[in-house]
C-alpha cells in the first residue's frame, strides 16, 4: 500500500471517533497512523513506483536473456560426449587470447554450453568477458562482457533496477524504497484490517457496490492485503544489500554468528613444489615469510572437478582455477529449491579435497539471508518466482496509482480551483496515551538509526510538517485579526 487509507469521516462506512476521554488504544493510534500512511505515501510513492516498475523489467530479464542470448547459452546440436575441460578452456583462450582465465562453469545440462570467465582489458571494473564453449565440439558460440551470472541484458537492467544506472549515488533511490516500503505497506494493513466495514468479506474482496472513492478505497485496501507479505519480503531483502542499512543487518548478523561461510582454500605450506616449508609463517625471531608461490604442479581443471563431484559436489558447478597460494575452488550455484550450494577446495598437486563446506551446515541466518536473495532476485522457485515478483511489481504500481487517484478524490469538490484531499489534522501523536507514546518514540528512533535514510527521510518529513504548520497558524491569526478589525 502506498497511499494513506483515504479517510473521510463524512463517509457512511468510516469509522466513527471514540470519545475525547475515553481516547485510546486504537482509536488514539489511527489518526496518526493515516497522518504517517498519507505523506509517506504521497512522498514516498513515487520512487516505490519506479523501484516497481525497475523490478518489473529485472523479473522479465531471466526468460528475455534465454531467448536474446539462446545462440551463446545452447548447443547447436546435442552430442554423445562432453569433451574434457581442458580441451573447452583452450578453444576459449583461443578465441580470446588476450584474456586471461579465472574461472569455468561446465555445461549445467546436455543442451547448455560451457562458460570460460576470463578477466579482459578495457572492460569495466566489476564486468568480465565470458566466452561461450561447445562442450561437444569446443565451438566457440560467442563472447559477452558479463557481470557474474548476468548476461548484458540482465546486468543492465539489474544496475538499472538499483541505481537508476546512476552509481554509488543512484542507489539511494533503491535503498529509500526499500527503507519505505514496509513501513506504508504494515501501516495500511494495520488501518485495512482496523476498519469498519459492513460484511467480513469486503476485508479480502473488493466491494463491488462501492462506487467514487470508496470503490478506489476497496481495491486499493484488498489488492495491498493480499500483496503486503511479499512487499514486506522485498523491502527486507532489498536492504540486505543496500548501502547503509546493508552495512548495519550485515554487522548484526555477524554479532549473531549468521555470517556466510566460505571453503577454505589456502594451500599449506610446504605442499607445492619448490616452496618453502616456512613460507606464508612468522619466523622465530619475528621474520614473515612470503606465502606460498604459485603451485608448480597442477593436476588440472579436469581431475580436481572429478575430485570435487566424488565429494558430492555435482550441481551446476562452478570452478575458480588456482591463484597465489591457493587451490581450486569448486562451487555449486544451482539455486532452485531444493538448493544445491556445496563447495569443495582442491589441492592443485594432487586432486586432494583439502576443505568442504555443506548448505546444511551454514548458520540459520546464513540461509535464511541465501533464501530471501534469492527470492528477491527471482531464482529459488525459477519461473513462478520471476511471475510472482512481476505480479508484486504490478501490484505497487497500481497501488500507488489508487492512492493518488483517492487523495484527488477527496479533494473539496465546490472549490473550483486546482486543489487535493487534505491530510489527517496535525497534533494526532498529542493525543497517544504515554504508555504507547515513549515505546513508539523508542521504537521509531532504533529504527531510524538503523535504517539510516528512513530515520534521515522521517526528520525531514517532521520539520517540513512543523514548517507547514507554523505558516499555517500564522495565516489563521492573520485572518482572525483581519475579521476581528
Amino acid at each position: 500500500m502506498s497511499l494513506d487509507e483515504a479517510q473521510d469521516v463524512q463517509t457512511p462506512d468510516a469509522e466513527p471517533a471514540a470519545p475525547a476521554k475515553n481516547r485510546g488504544g486504537w482509536a488514539a493510534v489511527r489518526p496518526l497512523l493515516l497522518r504517517m500512511h498519507f505523506y509517506a505515501g504521497l512522498l514516498i510513492a513515487p520512487v516505490i513506483f519506479l523501484a516497481a516498475a525497475t523490478g518489473l523489467l529485472y523479473a522479465a530479464s531471466w526468460q528475455a536473456e534465454k531467448i536474446i542470448y539462446s545462440d551463446e547459452l545452447t548447443v547447436a546440436r546435442v552430442g554423445e560426449s562432453a569433451l574434457p575441460l581442458s580441451a573447452q578452456v583452450d578453444a576459449a583462450k583461443g578465441a580470446a587470447p588476450e584474456g586471461e582465465v579465472v574461472s569455468v562453469w561446465p555445461a549445467p545440462d546436455t543442451e547448455a554450453t560451457t562458460r570460460v570467465i576470463m578477466e579482459s582489458p578495457g572492460l569495466p571494473e566489476g564486468e568480465t568477458l565470458t566466452v561461450f564453449v561447445d562442450p561437444y565440439t569446443a565451438e566457440v558460440r560467442g563472447q559477452l562482457a558479463t557481470a557474474g551470472d548476468a548476461l548484458p541484458l540482465r546486468a543492465w537492467l539489474s544496475e538499472f533496477h538499483s541505481s537508476l544506472q546512476l552509481g554509488e549515488f543512484g542507489r539511494n533511490y533503491s535503498e529509500l524504497a526499500a527503507s519505505w516500503m514496509w513501513v506504508v505497506a504494515l501501516g495500511g494493513l494495520a488501518l485495512w484490517i482496523g476498519r469498519r466495514r459492513k460484511r467480513r468479506s469486503q476485508l479480502v474482496l473488493p466491494d463491488r457496490g462501492a462506487t467514487g472513492r470508496r470503490r478506489t478505497l476497496s481495491w486499493h485496501g484488498v489488492v495491498g492485503l493480499w500483496a503486503v507479505a511479499g512487499l514486506v519480503v522485498l523491502s527486507a531483502t532489498g536492504l540486505t544489500w543496500s548501502k547503509y542499512a546493508g552495512e548495519n543487518i550485515g554487522q548484526l548478523q555477524d554479532s549473531l554468528g549468521g555470517a556466510t561461510p566460505a571453503v577454505s582454500a589456502q594451500l599449506s605450506a610446504g605442499t607445492d613444489a619448490g616452496s618453502d616449508e616456512h613460507a606464508g609463517h612468522t619466523m622465530p625471531d619475528g621474520t614473515q615469510m612470503a606465502p606460498p608461490p604459485a603451485p608448480t604442479a597442477d593436476v588440472g581443471i579436469d581431475k580436481a572437478v572429478d575430485a570435487a563431484r566424488a565429494a558430492g559436489v555435482t550441481e551446476a558447478l562452478r570452478v575458480t582455477l588456482p591463484a597465489k597460494g591457493k587451490g581450486y575452488v569448486i562451487k555449486e550455484q544451482d539455486k532452485l529449491v531444493p538448493v544445491h550450494l556445496d563447495s569443495v577446495a582442491v589441492d592443485p598437486a594432487d586432486a586432494r579435497v583439502m576443505d568442504e563446506l555443506r548448505f546444511a551446515d551454514y548458520p540459520l541466518l546464513a540461509k535464511m539471508t541465501r533464501f530471501g536473495i534469492d527470492l528477491h532476485m527471482g531464482t529459488t522457485f525459477g519461473i513462478v518466482n520471476q511471475i510472482a515478483l512481476a505480479l508484486l511489481a504490478v501490484a505497487v504500481m497500481f497501488l500507488v496509482f489508487w492512492g493518488y487517484r483517492m487523495w484527488w478524490l477527496r479533494r473539496p469538490t465546490k472549490d473550483r480551483k486546482l486543489s487535493v484531499g487534505r491530510a489527517q489534522p496535525r497534533g494526532a501523536w498529542r493525543k497517544l496515551p504515554v504508555t504507547v507514546l515513549l515505546p513508539l518514540a523508542a521504537v521509531t528512533a532504533v529504527t531510524g538509526w538503523f535504517v539510516p535514510l528512513l530515520g534521515i527521510s522521517l526528520v525531514v518529513f517532521l520539520a517540513v510538517d512543523v514548517l507547514l504548520g507554523f505558516v499555517a497558524g500564522r495565516k489563521a491569526k492573520a485572518k482572525a485579526a483581519a475579521a476581528a478589525a
